[in-house]
């Protein structure tokens, strides 16, 4: 039996008062992860390092002299994957060479959620794709950095997903594996594994309306307060990290490990706006596990050889 819903937050919820903490106020610590120095500008040769890092932090960041030209940007991703194209309407302003999306933090609010990332607000904690297929769902997200704008604002946060997963009751990772967005029958379960690794498919919606649709044989109120608990979990203090962006700093992160976010900037600082480079990297060796209910792997295949689905 399946059960639907509507989870929206409510003030005086844990979470709220700790994202504010987190992404408009306390600054995050530095990230804690081995950085590459090199000059080697080389896209294969920085790709093998990277790999190397990400395989065992799900993280990668290197310190090059300068960005990386674009030619030579979009060499690198493709070492990594498959570059994901930037089909929305509303970003292609920003995009270049169909996959490179120039983040510019040039609006101080934003009408329409697809420009958040273009303005200096934070972005709430996430997984990329958190509303698609996991064939969908890019595998890496690579960051150049070609301005960073105010040397402590605007910093990336990532929480780790195993971390976040051990803050979860029992109760609630079973109702997270069974539940997921009332959405098309492709979407993951919220919570699933990969191996033995959890992985998350979800984002903090804010104040909109998350609807879902669960069969864990829970009723609405168990459900909500497992999303609730999960929100809470991602922001809880202690074990968040940060980037803090200088020009030429490269990042991989890796998507199934870790939820990621922006903390807010300033809109009256002087200087340039904060500017990233980003690729969305595809991994077509993507599985499909036994918890991922509602999509095949024929799905995904086809999906895949089809760039206009994306």
């Amino acid at each position: 039996m399946t059960v639907s819903g509507s989870f929206a937050e409510c003030p005086g919820d844990p979470h709220v008062g700790l994202r504010a903490d987190l992404l408009e106020g306390r600054t995050p610590p530095p990230l804690v992860v081995r950085t590459l120095r090199s000059a080697r500008r080389d896209p294969v040769q920085l790709a093998s390092q990277m790999l190397a890092d990400i395989s065992c932090e799900g993280v990668a960041v290197a310190q090059l002299d300068g960005p990386l030209a674009e030619d030579a940007f979009l060499h690198f991703g493709t070492c990594l994957g498959r570059p994901m194209a930037e089909q929305d309407p509303a970003v292609q302003p920003y995009v270049t060479r169909k996959v490179i999306l120039n983040l510019v933090a040039e609006h101080d609010e934003f009408a329409n959620v697809s420009l958040a990332p273009f303005s200096t607000n934070y972005l709430s904690l996430h997984s990329e794709g958190s509303g698609r297929p996991v064939c969908e769902q890019p595998r890496y997200i690579a960051l150049m950095c070609h301005e960073p704008g105010h040397a402590t604002l605007a910093q990336t946060v990532l929480a780790p997903m195993a971390l976040v997963n051990t803050r979860l009751s029992h109760l609630q990772r079973h109702i997270l594996s069974q539940t997921r967005y009332q959405a098309d029958a492709g979407v993951p379960m919220i919570l699933r594994k990969v191996g033995v690794r959890p992985v998350f498919s979800f984002r903090d919606f804010i104040g909109q309306t998350l609807d879902w649709t669960s069969a864990a044989d829970a009723p609405q109120e168990a459900v909500n307060a497992s999303l609730r608990g999960l929100l809470a979990a991602i922001y809880r203090p202690g074990t968040l990290k940060g980037i803090r962006w200088r020009r030429g700093l490269l990042v991989i992160i890796d998507n199934t490990v870790f939820f990621h976010g922006r903390t807010a900037g300033s809109p009256d600082m002087a200087g340039a706006p904060r500017h990233l480079q980003r690729l969305r990297i595809l991994d077509d060796q993507t599985t499909v596990h036994e918890n991922d209910v509602g999509f095949s792997a024929v799905l995904c295949q086809q999906r895949a050889r089809d760039p206009e689905r994306r």
